[in-house]
């Protein structure tokens, strides 16, 4: 707007003295300046409203279930297992207190811990998975199932926001987590399936604390977390309700003449 005004200041002496043809010119000139500012200066108030605080209580658990991930598999690693299955109960009960939390709470519910909450997830299944196949716990089959599926989904996860990005398409803001512009839905499916992976992890954890190491009820959760591993990736092809993009469509406005 500042530059359409110098642009109207600068033009005032010279358009006093030129013929109806030119002014005309002028004011056709003058009116594409001012919507062009117009324009922009909405979309710049557009993506300010866009922009969410995602210093939430939710948000900051679930980055928490992060930096915990790598903890857990140095401790399986070393095969300290009992730390390991204190640490892993911690991370259990921050994942289900986040959710409770933006559910209860909507000023604590926010569009990046619709994303951040199933990576935190995947993060710490796979790396519990990869560590317990490691030191011989959990079958290496079962394990490259689950990693190949969350890695999968987290590519369409990446795809989408991509996809979800307005013009211009830079990599600030596509890794911008105050710019929300999709949000996330698990299935129920899938959550069923997070549900069982813990289980597994747990029991397995456990096992070897005390001594039930290669028992049948283990034995009857890696099929059981195989069928809802396949199932939930499933659930996600043919769900509606998956992701749901939050960029309002720009209506045409016409300029009176």
């Amino acid at each position: 707007m500042c530059q359409a005004r110098l642009y109207v200041v600068s033009t005032e002496n010279r358009y006093k003295h030129v013929g109806a043809k030119e002014r005309g010119v002028y004011r056709k000139t003058l009116r594409t300046r001012l919507l062009q500012d117009l324009k922009h200066t909405r979309r710049k108030v557009e993506e300010i409203i866009e922009r969410e605080n995602i210093w939430t209580v939710p948000n900051l658990l679930c980055m928490g279930r992060i930096v915990t991930s790598p903890f857990l598999s140095y401790l399986i690693l070393s095969h300290d297992y009992q730390i390991a299955l204190c640490l892993l109960a911690f991370a259990g009960l921050s994942d289900l207190a986040d959710g409770w939390i933006a559910r209860t709470w909507t000023s604590q519910a926010s569009k990046l811990g619709s994303f951040l909450d199933p990576v935190a997830d995947k993060l710490l299944v796979g790396t519990l998975f990869l560590s317990l196949a490691w030191v011989g716990l959990i079958p290496i089959p079962l394990t490259y199932l689950v990693i190949v599926r969350d890695v999968a989904l987290v590519t369409a996860a990446s795809y989408i926001r991509y996809r979800s990005l307005p013009p211009p398409k830079t990599l600030v803001r596509y890794f911008d987590p105050t710019h929300a512009t999709v949000q996330l839905a698990p299935t129920l499916a899938s959550k069923l399936n997070t549900g069982v992976q813990l289980t597994l992890v747990a029991g397995t954890l456990a096992a070897p604390i005390f001594n039930f190491v290669d028992h049948p009820v283990l034995q009857g959760l890696y099929y059981l977390t195989a069928f809802t591993t396949i199932a939930g990736g499933i659930s996600y092809l043919f769900s509606k309700d998956t992701y749901k993009f939050l960029r309002k469509r720009k209506t045409p406005t016409r300029m009176s003449p």
